[in-house]
């Protein structure tokens, strides 16, 4: 019995670690549309710097910390990881492209309607049970984050268009495959996983990349680009990736929701957004949803 209980508190450690480092990462992640404003790289052009930075920084760490003699190299899962990693170059591409076409606070509203698809797919593909608390809570986060991308003002398919909606659709959608196929991964560490990932997008991307645009960086569009490289996709995506395998769908769907939340602030201090009524009706639905989700599961934890 005191062994059960000895097991069942290093899962509940390592579950509470895996809550931190999503948090964590969601968190930096939430101030990427601040910096890719002021990066003065188009879309294609600054993922693919992203990638080469990222690669360098996680196979430094990755041999550093000897976790590549430890990796178990398992065909399936290569495979999947690589899949994974489409589908994440896919989502920076369509996620800075919304930034473009936007302000920060409309694409990642938008953006965030991804926890959508990955609760309603991840309770067909892993059979996670669908709480009534969880559906309400999904369902108010999505409601809000409607209310703050503007999208009830919109008086025309085009004008929807045009204003980045479409390109955040297109970025959910793919971040939504990259958490699933993501979350199945087990065996290989988050370094190689993250290595793998952005080692591919440099091959994804170098045909299509326009080196001119790179001619007119200043000091501080050079240091900017090197944090999204380094910090926004080296760091994140480890805490990312190796939180994911120890947390459900439904969790992941309701952390994520703190990226929008960073990404508002620093709009409303830095950028001078303010929200009207309706968005901010959005942003009080998603902080209540997310209050519901963790109040409700720290009482099941501790039943």
């Amino acid at each position: 019995m005191k062994e059960k209980y000895l097991y069942g508190g290093k899962i509940l450690r390592g579950k509470h670690a895996a809550v931190g480092k999503m948090v964590l990462s969601m968190i930096i992640f939430g101030s990427i549309g601040f910096f890719s404003e002021r990066s003065n790289l188009p879309a294609l052009e600054l993922v693919f710097v992203r990638c080469v930075c990222a690669t360098f920084f996680l196979l430094l760490v990755w041999l550093w910390s000897g976790k590549y003699k430890q990796e178990k190299w398992k065909r399936n899962e290569v495979i999947q990881t690589l899949l994974c990693g489409v589908c994440l170059v896919l989502n920076w591409v369509f996620l800075f492209k919304a930034f473009e076409e936007s302000s920060i606070t409309v694409a990642i509203s938008v953006y965030h309607i991804a926890p959508i698809f990955v609760l309603i797919i991840g309770s067909i593909v892993f059979r996670e049970k669908l709480t009534i608390v969880s559906a309400i809570s999904i369902l108010i986060c999505f409601i809000g984050s409607i209310f703050i991308s503007g999208i009830t003002k919109a008086d025309s398919l085009e004008s929807i268009i045009s204003s980045g909606v479409i390109w955040g659709i297109g970025a959910a959608v793919f971040y939504a495959f990259t958490t699933l196929l993501g979350k199945g991964i087990k065996t290989l560490s988050a370094y190689c996983i993250t290595f793998l990932q952005t080692m591919l997008g440099i091959c994804m991307l170098m045909p299509f990349v326009d080196f001119s645009a790179f001619a007119d960086l200043t000091t501080n569009n050079w240091i900017i680009v090197l944090m999204t490289g380094l910090i926004h996709t080296g760091i994140v995506y480890l805490l990312f990736f190796d939180s994911l395998r120890y947390l459900s769908a439904k969790v992941i769907s309701i952390l994520v929701f703190l990226d929008p939340f960073v990404a508002i602030l620093l709009d409303i201090v830095f950028t001078g957004f303010h929200p009207d009524m309706v968005q901010s009706f959005g942003v009080i639905f998603i902080f209540a949803a997310v209050l519901l989700t963790l109040v409700k599961g720290k009482e099941q934890a501790t039943a």
